[in-house]
Formats: structure tokens, C-alpha cells, sequence
């Protein structure tokens, strides 16, 4: 048996893909990851959108492909072949998700070769586009019974899947899965003629946010990250994600070090733009602010009062599109705020901005309970040379924050400031 062994540990040695420089940080092997491009294969290049598969991680002893789509100005007849590079997006679904062919064909009007993936272990169906516009269709993947599942996919993105799994061997956990297979969509990406290496981002909506938050502290190649909703401390407060990890028992601590952003989000250098609402149930605003503060890199944030919590509303904001364009395509930046200030019966915010200041309003909630059922209300405020003055919140305001917004409609937003719980 002895000699069984150590014959296996040999062939391992041999087989092994890890190398004694790679990086590696918790079960990922970034080295590997980054300097790997995965395999592919089309599946269908009749559309303005193509549809394509790449090798994904080994899951239950097998190889896994991901299904994603592919979109860029030249797949929607916009540019010729090969006379143009596009910065590139890979957008990351959320849960319950897939790959959504018209958020990859918005980026790509957008003149961003994009790629959407499906991190469920299964592909959506065929695109179907409006004979009128030429545009996909709204919605057409948002049911599950649309989708079809991968014979060699990897794991569901249910529960089970995200969190019973943990302490065993990585290859059976869903974080797992779905932070290797973005960062694979994005080696595969970057390796395309038509894209520009050097010109990357990332967005993710809700667990694709979680997903960004992840990717954007472990894969330091993308020059923007937008999580939208998404963030860390999943085991804190009123996160409804929070009674599964309590489950774990005494394997809770390895599941928060292991996959909670909170633990990783100290490593992102990677410029990064937080959007959320002041009332979501997913992702409570005192862990997105908590989140917000661990990043060492560029950060800004935007928070909507009531920002409805979706797919289609989480692609919405133009913030997302500028700031990706301030970092790769050389767009104007979002306006930046400072530090609120409370002097006697007003707070001071300096902003600095290369564009013009429009509009300013103090935003506020006196109610207590779930963070998610509280009222918010509003007070205009005034802008005098790059300064926004707004009213000092009453009292028995217990969170609040200053939004702005410049010429364009681009809206920005100050730190979230706690004074109770």
C-alpha cells in the first residue's frame, strides 16, 4: 500500500499544474488561472451575439465546460475585422441568473467586446431577436425552465452548493467554481485578436456582485470593477444569506474566511465602484459600507434611495458604463466626494469633479428595524464651488448620506454615515 502511495504522489508531483512560484490564495490558483487561457469552442456564430463553450474547473471527477455569450462591435456589424482592438467587460450574472444575452449585446453598443457566462452549470436558450430593432428580446432567459442543463456542467448555484460543501475539497463549492470561471472568461477574453488586453472590466449583479467583489481582489489584470448589490459580510447583521452560514457549525469560520468578500476584499487594487440601494434585502447597507471601507485601492460608491433590487435595474445605472469608461477607455471620471463634514447646523462635502455639479440632496432615515423596511426621505442641498452644503439630519437620524449628480445625470454618492444601530 506503502508503495501505491507514494507511486500516486509521484504521478501527482508530474500531473500537477501548480507550480512552486504560482500564487495561490485559498483554493485558487491564480498563477494558473491568469496565465492559462481555457480551451473553447463555438457554438453558434450565426447572431449578432455568438454563442460559445470554455473549459471550466474539474467538478465531482470530471471535466466541466461553461457556456457563455460573446458580443463586440464587430459581431454587431458596427466595425470591420481586425481594423479595431475593443476594451473588454465580462458581466457576472446573479442568482438565479444566466448568461443574458442582451446585457452582452448592451456593452457591446456600447463598443466593449463582452462576455456573459451562465455559473449554474447550464446554458440558456437560443437568442431570440425583435425583427424590428434587430435587438435580443427582454427577459428571454429570466425563467428557469428556459435554460438547459450542461451534461458536463459544473455545480448549481443553489444553497447546498454555496455553502453545505465546505471543508471537503474544494472542487464541489460553488464560490469556488464561479470566481475560476470568471477569471477564465477573462484570460479566454483577453486572448481574443479583436480585444485589447490591457483594457478590462467586471460587473456582477447581486451574487454576481458578491462574484466582482471576489474576482476584483484576486485577479489584479482588470482596470474596473463594478459590483452592483453584492458584498461581503453575508455572515453579519440582517444578511438573509446569514442563517445558512450559521448552519455550518464549526465549519462557519473556514466558509468566511474561505468565501466571504470581507476576507478578501484587503487585497483589491483594482478601481472599484459600489452601487446598492439604501433598502436592500440582500446586501444591508451597514455591511456594504463595511465592505466599502476594507477596499485599500480607488473606491467609489453610489446608493439610490430605494434602488430596486433585479437584473435588468442592477444593468441600468449609466455610473456603471462611465466609470468603466473613465479606466479604459480614457472617459470622464465620476465626480469624487470627500469626507462629510458636520459644522454646526450643515455638513460640508468637497467634491472633486471634472465635470459640473448639477444637483445635491441629503438623504436620511430616522426609522428603526430591518434596514430594508425603513423610510427614507430627502432635503435638497446647495453646491458653492465644488462644495456641497447640506442640512445637518435631525436628531434621531440613525443613517444617512449626501447624493450628487453632475451634468451627464451621473449620480455619486458620500460614505454612508451610521449614528445608531
Amino acid at each position: 500500500m506503502k508503495h501505491l502511495i507514494a507511486l500516486f504522489l509521484t504521478i501527482l508531483a508530474v500531473t500537477s499544474p501548480v507550480r512552486a512560484e504560482d500564487e495561490k490564495v485559498g483554493p485558487w490558483n491564480l498563477s494558473a488561472l491568469k496565465r492559462t487561457v481555457p480551451t473553447m469552442r463555438w457554438a453558434d456564430q450565426s447572431g449578432p451575439v455568438y454563442s460559445l463553450f470554455y473549459a471550466g474547473e474539474n467538478y465531482q471527477g470530471h471535466a466541466t465546460e461553461v457556456f457563455a455569450f460573446y458580443a463586440s462591435p464587430r459581431t454587431l456589424g458596427k466595425a470591420s475585422d481586425g481594423k479595431t482592438k475593443f476594451p473588454g467587460v465580462v458581466l457576472i450574472h446573479g442568482g438565479g441568473g444566466t448568461a443574458f444575452v442582451e446585457w452582452a449585446w448592451l456593452w457591446a453598443q456600447r463598443g466593449y467586446a463582452a462576455i456573459a457566462m451562465d455559473l449554474g452549470g447550464c446554458r440558456p436558450a437560443n437568442p431570440i431577436y425583435d425583427s424590428k430593432t434587430s435587438a435580443p428580446v427582454l427577459n428571454q432567459a429570466a425563467k428557469k425552465e428556459t435554460r438547459t442543463r450542461l451534461p458536463n456542467g459544473g455545480p448549481n448555484q443553489g444553497h447546498p452548493e454555496k455553502f453545505d460543501t465546505i471543508g471537503g475539497d474544494a472542487s464541489d463549492d460553488w464560490p469556488f467554481h464561479a470566481a475560476a470561471s470568471v477569471i477564465r472568461a477573462h484570460s479566454l477574453l483577453r486572448s481574443f485578436a479583436e480585444v485589447n488586453a490591457d483594457r478590462t472590466a467586471v460587473t456582477g449583479i447581486s451574487w454576481g456582485g458578491y462574484t466582482t467583489c471576489l474576482v476584483a481582489s484576486l485577479d489584479d489584470r482588470f482596470k474596473a470593477a463594478v459590483p452592483v448589490y453584492g458584498c461581503g459580510f453575508l455572515h453579519e447583521g440582517e444578511s438573509v444569506q446569514k442563517p445558512s452560514i450559521d448552519k455550518l457549525g464549526d465549519r462557519r469560520e473556514l466558509w468566511v474566511k474561505t468565501y466571504d468578500p470581507s476576507s478578501l476584499l484587503p487585497r483589491c487594487h483594482v478601481p472599484i465602484l459600489f452601487v446598492n440601494g439604501t433598502c436592500d434585502v440582500h446586501y444591508p447597507l451597514d455591511s456594504y459600507q463595511k465592505s466599502f471601507d476594507l477596499v485599500p485601492g480607488l473606491k467609489q460608491m453610489r446608493i439610490q434611495v430605494n434602488m430596486p433590487h433585479g437584473h435588468p435595474s442592477g444593468w441600468a445605472p449609466k455610473e456603471i458604463g462611465l466609470f468603466i469608461d473613465s479606466h479604459c477607455i480614457g472617459g470622464q471620471p465620476l465626480p469624487i466626494p470627500g469626507k462629510p463634514v458636520v459644522e454646526g447646523d450643515h455638513i460640508r462635502l468637497p467634491v472633486k469633479s471634472v465635470t459640473t455639479l448639477k444637483e445635491a440632496a441629503l438623504h436620511y432615515t430616522t426609522d428603526t428595524g430591518l434596514r430594508s423596511k425603513r423610510k427614507w426621505q430627502s432635503q435638497p442641498a446647495r453646491i458653492s464651488d465644488g462644495v456641497i452644503i447640506a442640512p445637518r439630519p435631525p436628531a434621531d437620524a440613525n443613517t444617512w448620506l449626501i447624493g450628487l449628480t453632475d451634468d451627464r445625470g451621473a449620480m455619486v454618492s458620500s460614505t454612508v454615515q451610521f449614528a445608531n444601530p
